[in-house]
């Protein structure tokens, strides 16, 4: 299945705006009752907002032309009241949607890191981790900020805009038809521009994700770039990636911002219009002065909101561009799902291979038509040069990946029948390059393993000393409480690879697949290692890819994987052949 998600954007971009707002909406469907408390709060603030030029209008007509200063000095108070309580509601309404946003970036980032759990390894091999994690901060604030600090002000907006239009049409239609007229050019320059703001966002949120991107791989790699004094190379990568997300920050700045002198440019016509044309009313008695100043004071309310429009538009269309790139994510599905098979194969191996084909998404077939079996209590070798398929071999036999066709059976069932936990719980794998989170040995030893997570200190040593591993964990200083750092750089690579080895080890598993997993250890432990995989369970069936002849030569099969083939390579010194001969071929 293709998981590359650059290849995968722009598929959604003809869903409407609205349709992909109501979409996002859903993610806070539970916060109903506080959105219900937010806009009743902003209802009541757009209402009172509204009130006030009518209030202004008649105070001037009424009382200020006439100087009965009492009623001045009473509907001053009036409208003091008012703008308080448009205070509060107005702090009601931010307190709540702040909440609103925080709650849904909890949420989002939680759905978005469960998803990531859920994805098949192949999905990390098509995606930079870089881009993911902009994706999961990055993009998820955009959306927030725009729920937390626009979406109620977008929502009052309109309201304002649309109680400020009845007004301007009620008072007078014919002022009112005039002084909307630059609104209707305004709304079809938004239509038409919209879709290019929104593009022009999604271009610079992916360019951020290849800043990112680029600089986790030059810091994670930052000790070659030393070794080998490339910082230039470095410094150039990153000057280029910063220049592209530099002219791409400037593209969706300008488009983000086109909005607001083109809508200041008509709320100033339409004021102008309002001016001239009330003038002429008031010459011909049709007007009052009081009700120019109220129809002024409409017509800013319902421009201003535009101009706020503006801005929030943009901010609409950064969010959605942001959805667009996390619904990616979120959209997509686990192709490794768990089958129902009932039927068992008649066959005393542990494992087997049934005429399997491979091929990595969009590239050639790895492995053709493969079949072999591993037998109960064996030791198999794997060898072959240099991208002969080996590591692609043994993933398949764990299931990091799924034939593109045939079968493989564990225990005489279909591989994809067991369920992740049983599968794992059969098979132990140790990595070439093993990873460890950050916290202690222990933490990292039952990382996935649930038998001994109560157990005290005294208790796992002695579960240790049972499976022969004692002697690995005298070599950390402090035993089992030894510190892991970030990364695990702490810590020698031997002494990553030996952690993991425990870890597999102890979920006794029936089948224990090592890819390389003596490469950086010395001599000596090597030797310890030997030592323990002679002591496992008679019925353990060993899988072993290594260079090291003295690795393999115990082995009671050797297969030789190059070209898509998985052969019987018999005697060792027949395997060598082969090897030879297959290193000269590729």
């Amino acid at each position: 299945m293709n998981y590359n998600l650059s290849q995968l954007s722009g598929k959604d971009e003809k869903k409407s705006t609205f349709a992909v707002l109501k979409k996002l909406l859903l993610l806070i469907a539970h916060e109903r009752r506080r959105l219900l408390f937010a806009f009743i709060a902003m209802v009541i603030n757009s209402a009172l907002l509204l009130l006030s030029p009518l209030i202004i209008g008649h105070t001037i007509d009424n009382y200020m032309t006439t100087k009965q200063f009492d009623g001045v000095l009473l509907y001053s108070g009036i409208l003091l009241v008012m703008f308080l309580i448009t205070l509060f509601t107005g702090y009601l309404q931010t307190k709540l949607m702040g909440g609103v946003g925080q709650r849904m970036l909890y949420t989002l980032r939680n759905a978005i890191f469960n998803k990531l759990q859920e994805l098949p390894v192949s999905f990390f091999s098509q995606n930079k981790a870089g881009d993911l994690i902009s994706r999961v901060n990055n993009d998820t604030d955009k959306v927030n900020q725009f729920f937390s600090q626009s979406l109620m002000q977008f929502l009052s907006s309109l309201f304002t805009m649309l109680g400020s239009g009845v007004f301007l049409l009620l008072i007078n239609f014919k002022l009112g038809t005039a002084t909307l007229g630059p609104a209707v050019l305004i709304l079809l320059f938004t239509v038409l521009a919209s879709a290019w703001v929104k593009r022009k966002n999604a271009v610079n949120l992916k360019s951020v994700g290849s800043l990112s991107a680029g600089i986790q791989e030059s810091l994670n790699n930052f000790k070659v770039i030393i070794a080998f004094n490339r910082r230039d190379y470095f410094r150039k990568r990153f000057d280029e990636t910063n220049q592209q997300n530099y002219h791409t920050a400037i593209g969706a700045g300008i488009a983000n911002n086109i909005f607001v002198p083109v809508f200041g440019l008509f709320s100033s016509i339409a004021q102008l219009v309002v001016l001239l044309y009330g003038i002429q009313l008031i010459a011909a008695g049709e007007f009052t002065i009081g009700l120019l100043i109220s129809y002024l004071s409409y017509a800013v309310t319902f421009y201003n909101p535009l101009r706020q429009l503006a801005a929030l538009w943009s901010s609409l269309q950064v969010a959605l561009a942001a959805w667009d790139r996390i619904s990616q994510i979120l959209s997509l599905e686990n192709d490794l799902r768990t089958v129902r098979d009932d039927t068992r194969h008649r066959s005393d191996a542990l494992l087997s291979f049934r005429n399997v084909h491979f091929a990595y998404a969009g590239g050639q077939e790895i492995l053709h038509n493969i079949s072999f079996d591993l037998q109960k209590g064996k030791t198999y070798a794997l060898i072959g040069p240099t991208g002969g398929g080996k590591t692609t071999t043994a993933s398949l036999m764990a299931r990091l990946y799924d034939a593109t066709s045939g079968t493989v059976l564990l225990d005489g069932k279909d591989i994809r029948s067991f369920t992740a936990e049983e599968r794992t719980n059969r098979i132990g794998f140790i990595l070439q390059e093993p990873f460890l989170f950050s916290g202690t040995v222990r933490d990292n030893i039952l990382y996935s393993n649930t038998a001994y997570k109560d157990y005290t200190n005294a208790q796992l040593e002695a579960v240790i000393q049972a499976a022969h591993l004692e002697d690995l964990l005298l070599l950390f200083d402090k035993g089992l409480e030894t510190e892991v750092s970030s990364g695990a750089d702490n810590i020698s690579l031997g002494q990553k690879q030996l952690i993991a080895f425990m870890r597999a080890v102890l979920r006794n598993p029936k089948l224990l697949i090592l890819d390389e997993a003596t490469a950086n250890i010395d001599t000596v432990t090597e030797q310890l290692l030997s030592d323990i995989l002679n002591k496992l369970p008679q019925e353990t069936t060993l899988v072993i890819i290594a260079h090291r002849l003295n690795t393999i030569e115990n082995a009671d099969e050797i297969y030789f994987v190059n070209s898509g083939e998985v052969i019987k390579a018999g005697t060792m010194d027949h395997a060598m052949n082969m090897l030879i001969k297959g290193k000269r071929s590729s």
